[in-house]
């Protein structure tokens, strides 16, 4: 057994040519900055407004790098991973495993979601402070009737 999941998500071949931005999108990852737990793989994390990954369309956050022009991007550090993309020329051929895990490392703002998340710790304290509230008032309000 080779250690790949067979049909979980669909590898795709995405060429895309190098714009004046680059290749238009920020990763994260390696074997030295983890980005999802146990999972040293390179992901794409932003996708550039008219960068060539936006404008091709099939690229998505989340999406995992396995190779670059046919050279895996397995066990190698963030920035081994950073210096083949810079050097990969205008055409650059990309392998590329879609979809994303649940058990990100990264902070949350670098995984793609647009909307805000509510802590149950908040909503705990708005809670509580409005049951303190009510009761406050109960208590003044009999207080003022009882005179």
């Amino acid at each position: 057994m080779n250690g790949r999941m067979h049909n979980a998500t669909p590898e795709l071949e995405i060429c895309l040519k190098r714009g004046p931005s680059g290749l238009g999108f920020n990763i994260v990852g390696g074997t030295d900055q983890q980005y999802i737990s146990n999972d040293s793989g390179i992901y794409v994390t932003k996708i550039k407004e008219q960068g060539a990954a936006a404008l091709d369309g099939r690229l998505q956050e989340g999406d995992r790098i396995l190779a670059i022009n046919g050279c895996e991007l397995q066990n190698l550090s963030h920035q081994e991973a950073v210096e083949l993309f810079r050097t990969a020329g205008e055409d650059v051929r990309l392998r590329v495993l879609q979809g994303h895990s649940a058990q990100m490392n990264g902070p949350a703002g670098s995984r793609g979601g647009a909307e805000p998340s509510i802590s149950l710790l908040g909503v705990l304290a708005v809670s509580g402070a409005l049951a303190l509230a009510a009761m406050v008032y109960l208590r003044f309000k009999h207080r003022i009737g009882m005179r």
